[in-house]
């Protein structure tokens, strides 16, 4: 051991914190060395030094354990050593629910949307919810030509040779019918017996084992020699598909079945249900036999059965309306709250977070839980030192269900709300008004804005997040460490770091190396191009999200087309104004949040200066072979065959943009029955009129 390392037992956790964060990247960057380059700088057992080095750090301070860290990886991290592939279909995540009341609902909502009464049969597939790595497998004319993970929805890492070794994925189809082009998807996972004889293996060789199966098909997969893919007991189960050159089948049933005598495991537990009561009766099948299960689940996934009504259905942000995820019960554990932190968020809210004792959650270690805001604080009386219920479910962030020991002797004193940011500038935090009531909303801001320096670190941490311009080897350390210093203050910054990397000499700071330097650059360099939606994620305005932006970037295309748009809009009287409140999915509070960002002049400043390092590239038109592509349109009155939900997603679908009232730019009505003042208005503005049935003529039906 080094004079400069400690013993792990007299390591502070901010010391270990700050450590296996060094030891991740250095771990990487050896990992990428010899597995990518062929190029090993240290001897093996310099490499199996810095390994044990954070296995022991990780063993003393569970809770610190990285999502990143070097334990959870097998060889190199996907982001650097495979290529990409760009999926055609976009490989959507599900929303989820979690009692029968809401699966209850998910039924009714579909019969509101299709505008079918209750009494109508709607069947639905049930199947389990596969805890592994999601997978699509593309053949063309029966062979299979490529492998991808989901990435992020639409880019995903190329694991074609891995995917090869897997057994149980054919590389020719079998049988007949098939389409000339098929991507089959579903999830990669290991079963439970085959992960116990691995890190049996692991430990008999002194190698660290597996936090869990998931994380080891993961790390299985991603290996750059897939021969190691080949020697791990991968499996995969098929359930879904992206593109298709032609229909398969009628139903998700016949689907599912197709894919089975083409030569896929399939689960043998998906049944056909006839109503959301045979769906929970299901659910309660497949979770009384979960213990009995050879892979790990955690929940059922109900689906509409015929696909003609999915393909109505749609999807909704990015989820598909027509299935959804029924997760098994929050597992909870009980622990002590330590204390109360404040954290401050890229808009100014303070957010308090409960420091917790570490403790195990469904096979997570949790010492963080929001709180939410002063009022949740009120209603759980929670305060320091108290014995607190702890409840995780899947994904969904821990939270403090309950104060258990709300009577004991010497209690903490209620916990005072701060009344000004934790900042170097103190400034003051102020309750926000609900707009429609005027009364104190739940939502706590510091009015230091731009000024407030947690409030710009959040904003360089979410310009350099995943959604937003994805700038690998930018995480939170190195923006505040950056920021602290003054090397980034803006977005722009961070593109200008580049000319002064010769000044900056980041090899010889702690915590970085030659290839670790050169990875940031260029990955930097990666992004001086990026989309107009990307853009839009990036800048952190307020109620802007993935969604949003997808959204503003097709209804403006370009990214001068929507500047000019918003300078406009200022003028609330203006039609640019106008024109952005009544796009679909916008509304009043969101638009003059818009708006407002753009009137903020440190923010065209830092903008104007952004633009001047990168080049944005323009939004794709609507598909020129729909009918009423790129056109405006508002739908009022009562319409019969489909409800208005299904219009406006059907027409946003063929690349409509969809208004919510009559402006002079709008180029369609459709009017049904009982329309009134809007129908009016377009014919004051010569605005087209036609009736539902005219409408759906148009677009060729439902």
């Amino acid at each position: 051991m080094s004079k400069a390392q400690k013993e792990v037992c007299s390591l502070t956790p901010e010391e270990a914190e700050i450590e296996l964060e060094h030891l991740a990247r250095t771990i990487a960057d050896h990992d990428r060395l010899y597995h990518e380059k062929d190029a090993p700088e240290i001897s093996d057992a310099q490499y199996d030094a810095l390994r044990q080095r954070n296995t022991a750090i990780e063993t003393a301070f569970a809770h610190l354990v990285r999502d990143d860290s070097p334990s959870k990886r097998v060889g190199a991290g996907p982001a650097e050593k495979f290529g990409k592939v760009e999926h055609v279909v976009a490989m959507l995540s599900l929303d989820n629910v979690f009692s029968d009341e809401e699966v209850h609902e998910f039924a009714a909502r579909i019969h509101r949307f299709l505008r079918w009464s209750d009494a109508q049969p709607l069947a639905f597939t049930a199947e389990p919810k596969i805890d592994g790595l999601s997978c699509s497998i593309r053949y063309e004319k029966g062979k299979l030509v490529q492998a991808a993970t989901r990435g992020d929805g639409r880019t995903g890492e190329d694991v074609t040779q891995n995917v090869r070794t897997i057994k149980d994925v054919p590389k020719s189809l079998a049988g007949t019918g098939w389409p000339e082009i098929l991507e089959v998807r579903g999830e990669v996972y290991i079963p439970n017996a085959e992960f116990a004889l691995m890190n049996a293996a692991q430990e008999q060789a002194g190698k660290p084992i597996y936090a869990n199966p998931r994380n080891a098909a993961a790390g299985s997969l991603r290996q750059l020699d897939a021969s190691i893919s080949a020697s791990r007991p991968l499996h995969f189960f098929a359930y879904a598909w992206g593109e298709i050159s032609s229909p398969i089948a009628d139903t998700q049933m016949q689907s599912i079945e197709k894919f089975g005598r083409w030569g896929f495991s399939v689960n043998p537990h998906t049944q056909l249900c006839q109503n959301a009561e045979a769906m929970i009766d299901v659910y309660r099948v497949i979770e009384n036999a979960r213990a009995d299960l050879d892979y790990d689940i955690d929940g059922v996934v109900y689906k509409v059965d015929r696909l003609d009504l999915q393909e109505r259905l749609g999807f909704v942000s990015r989820s598909p309306r027509w299935a959804m995820a029924h997760k098994f019960p929050p597992e909870q554990a009980s622990t002590t709250l330590e204390r109360i932190e404040i954290q401050i968020g890229r808009t100014g809210a303070l957010t308090p977070v409960a420091k917790l004792k570490p403790v195990t959650v469904g096979g997570v270690v949790v010492s963080n839980a929001s709180l939410h805001n002063a009022d949740e604080i009120v209603r759980l009386d929670a305060r320091e030192g108290d014995q607190v219920l702890l409840q995780r479910a899947g994904d969904v962030i821990p939270q403090i269900v309950k104060v258990l020991d709300p009577n004991r002797a010497q209690r903490a004193k209620a916990y005072v709300f701060p009344t000004h940011c934790p900042c170097p500038l103190k400034t003051e935090a102020v309750r926000e008004l609900d707009e429609k009531t005027g009364e104190p909303g739940v939502i706590t801001r510091c009015s230091g804005e731009f000024a407030c320096p947690f409030q710009r670190v959040r904003h360089l941490e979410h310009f350099v997040s995943r959604q937003a311009f994805d700038i690998e080897g930018f995480g939170k350390k190195q923006i505040a460490a950056f920021f602290e210093e003054g090397i980034v203050k803006e977005p722009a910054d961070i593109f200008a770091l580049g000319g002064r990397k010769d000044a900056l000499k980041l090899h010889r700071r702690e915590g970085w190396g030659a290839t670790s330097v050169r990875n940031l650059f260029d990955a930097i360099e990666e992004r001086r191009t990026i989309s107009l939606e990307r853009l839009l994620i990036a800048l952190g305005i307020r109620h802007i999200g993935q969604t949003t932006a997808r959204l503003l970037s097709a209804s403006y295309l370009s990214w001068q087309q929507f500047h000019d748009a918003m300078v406009a809009a200022q003028d609330r009287q203006n039609e640019a104004f106008t024109q952005l409140n009544e796009l679909d999915g916008i509304g009043s509070v969101m638009a003059e949040a818009i708006v407002q960002f753009f009137a903020e002049p440190h923010n065209e400043g830092l903008v104007e200066r952004l633009l001047g390092q990168i080049e944005v590239i323009d939004a794709t038109p609507p598909k020129s072979d729909s009918p009423v592509a790129g056109k405006t349109v508002v739908f009022t009155g009562k319409l019969e065959q489909m409800s208005r939900d299904e219009a406006k997603a059907k027409a946003a679908a063929l690349g409509a943009k969809v208004a919510g009232s009559v402006s002079a730019k709008t180029n369609i009505l459709v009017a049904g029955p009982g329309a009134g003042s809007k129908l009016k208005k377009a014919q004051e503005l010569g605005v087209k009129t036609m009736s539902e049935e005219a409408w759906l003529a148009l677009i060729g039906g439902l």
